[in-house]
């Protein structure tokens, strides 16, 4: 009797992450998946259930990996006001290490998205709140440290700068010019009294997600 195939999970996931990053969720097939990661059909669904639960899995994974990390390490910086800018110029950066300008999964999944897949518009909605959160808080620790001023409600500012990322993600795919992002992104800073955009050396924990 065969025995059954066995496989690392994080090596699968990355090559499904890959896959679907590439085609987008609506496009990838079954078989473009099972040849990416190297599994038979039946192997993929006892392994990760049925397309959207592994994507749902692949997502996780890539947030893992990329905007919750980002987050979390840039949460522990002393000075919250640089720990936002420092978000910005990552974002910038990651955009331009990708030589395929795929963008940013999670934001490529929001506008693929229908109303026909309740699950995963909730999921993006979810990680858009965390990072809108993440906003907010280093705002109120920039503002109770006296690093920036109290220029309008916390909330709205939020709000304003989960919107310039997501835009500057999007518009990276189709125009990835360094100049073209970060003049996008200074006039916001400079409002705030948040520290400059750092140069392209010296942002670090960069990668292409």
């Amino acid at each position: 009797m065969a025995r059954p195939r066995k496989f690392d999970q994080q090596t699968a996931l990355t090559a499904a992450q890959d896959a679907f990053w590439a085609r987008g969720y609506e496009a990838t097939s079954t078989r473009d998946l099972t040849t990416a990661m190297g599994m038979t059909q039946p192997s993929l669904y006892n392994a990760f259930g049925d397309k959207r639960s592994l994507f749902l899995q692949v997502l996780d994974f890539y947030l893992d990996h990329n905007l919750r990390e980002r987050t979390s390490r840039l949460s522990k910086l002393p000075s919250p006001a640089a720990a936002i800018s420092g978000f910005f110029a990552e974002s910038i950066a990651r955009s331009l290490a990708d030589p395929e300008h795929r963008g940013c999964l999670l934001v490529n999944t929001a506008l693929e998205v229908t109303a026909q897949e309740p699950e995963l518009r909730q999921k993006v909605s979810e990680e858009f709140e965390r990072m809108r959160s993440f906003f907010r808080d280093r705002l109120v620790a920039a503002q109770l440290s006296g690093e920036i001023s109290a220029a309008g409600p916390v909330e709205d500012t939020a709000s304003q700068l989960l919107a310039l990322v997501l835009g500057v993600r999007v518009l990276a795919r189709t125009a990835p010019d360094r100049l073209l992002l970060e003049s996008a992104v200074r006039p916001a800073l400079a409002s705030l009294g948040l520290p400059p955009l750092a140069p392209p050396a010296a942002v670090a924990g960069t990668g292409t997600g």
